[in-house]
């Protein structure tokens, strides 16, 4: 008698890695564009088709200008006035969204051999693409959040987890909303969610031999500060999620818990300055300023799961949630995680500065719904989820297609 197959989507984060597990990192060491690569691209592009429109209709505003000047100036000619960073003067929510909006411009411009004092206004003129070169950036973070969210869900729940959670993102209307504007949010998102899963890595290498240790240490450095430079608040909830997370899996590696945390906060703290081109009023006024301040809010999830457009979304959701209740087998670390960090951040908000803690709590529902149906499609009633989750797919997609119109104004 054969023995009985292990199913991908049964594979588990544990104390000590398994066999399988082990298997599982030797294949994906060498990448290889294959099926799963290819389904998951066209996932992809059928989201960044989905920005190219909505970017296309909708006009340049204040704001576009406001980021690309800004932006601009911290890489052409920062510390124009004493005092200030910026003519706009001390960005306190983050200047990484600001300078990923200048950043092609500034290079658009080194490469027409135009002048620096070319204002963007100008640029509208002679650039024909300067809305499309504003704005791809954050198209582009968009993009590496649903490859990091397919590659992790893939991991953890298989073929099926990966293509269920990734399908869901790529038409979600929050998410085309704020890849084609000029904002920290995205970026944000993007960032915490690396953390805490490279946190988890880390937790899990430090299991193993030491040699393996830096160069994970070091990733996850360069993601802290790649957090605060988008926004300080995120950057500290993300902080508290590593020390949790570490704590939780690192079982006889917890003594080196102090070490790591001052090797992240210093190395985050250092690019965060680097972000401000070293200038110190500017860096002080981060912290002197409210943007750090979080406080307890319903506001952001009744605004979501509100909206009509994510409707089939908030029913996966609930059904989820009864599943993981109702389900022993669904209740793990690999789901029991994002639940966790995606229900806080959707209760959280910042009272200082304007931003959408529930847009970074996003990215884990969508991937704790896919690890539940994952789940789901490993028992007795394989057919008829399967059938469920279809409906689902194709629901979530005709509502996000429908809402382009109205994202563009």
């Amino acid at each position: 008698m054969a023995p009985e197959r292990i199913p991908a989507a049964r594979l588990r984060y544990t104390d000590n890695v398994s066999m399988s597990t082990a298997r599982s990192r030797h294949r994906l060491r060498k990448f290889r564009f294959e099926r799963p690569q290819k389904i998951a691209a066209a996932l992809l592009l059928m989201l960044f088709g989905q920005c190219l429109w909505v970017s296309a209709a909708r006009p340049l505003s204040e704001t576009d200008y406001q980021f690309a000047r800004c932006g601009r100036e911290m890489w052409e000619h920062p510390s124009p006035l004493t005092g200030y960073f910026t003519t706009c003067g001390n960005i306190h929510d983050g200047t990484l969204a600001w300078r990923a909006a200048g950043l092609p411009l500034t290079l658009e411009r080194i490469l027409a051999g135009q002048k620096s004092t070319t204002s963007t206004w100008e640029m509208r003129h002679e650039v024909g693409a300067i809305k499309l070169l504003l704005r791809l950036p954050f198209m582009l973070a968009a993009l590496a959040l649903g490859a990091c969210l397919w590659w992790v869900t893939r991991r953890l729940f298989g073929n099926e987890g990966g293509y269920i959670s990734l399908a869901l993102y790529c038409f979600m209307p929050a998410v085309v909303r704020s890849a084609t504007y000029p904002n920290n949010e995205i970026l944000a998102a993007f960032g915490i969610f690396s953390v805490i899963y490279m946190a988890i890595g880390v937790s899990h290498a430090l299991q193993g031999p030491r040699e393996k240790w830096r160069p994970r240490i070091a990733l996850l450095t360069l993601a802290l500060g790649f957090t605060a430079a988008a926004h300080i608040a995120a950057f500290v909830l993300a902080l508290l999620f590593v020390v949790a997370f570490i704590a939780w899996v690192a079982e006889g590696r917890r003594a080196y818990i102090p070490t790591l945390l001052i090797v992240w906060v210093l190395g985050a703290f250092f690019l965060l300055f680097a972000s401000y081109a070293f200038h110190p009023d500017a860096f002080s006024y981060v912290f002197r300023s409210a943007a750090g301040r979080i406080w307890v809010s319903f506001d952001g999830a009744r605004w979501f799961f509100s909206d009509p457009a994510n409707s089939a979304f908030s029913v996966a959701l609930a059904g989820s949630v009864a599943l993981y209740g109702a389900s022993r087998r669904s209740r793990y670390f690999g789901n029991t995680a994002p639940l966790l960090v995606g229900a806080l951040l959707m209760l959280l908000a910042t009272t200082g500065v304007p931003s959408e803690p529930w847009l970074w709590a996003l990215p884990f529902l969508i991937a704790f719904v896919g690890g539940v149906f994952a789940d789901a499609l490993e028992t007795r009633g394989r057919r008829s989820f399967l059938w469920t989750t279809g409906v689902v797919l194709v629901a979530q997609a005709g509502l996000c297609l429908a809402s382009l119109p109205g994202i563009t104004s």
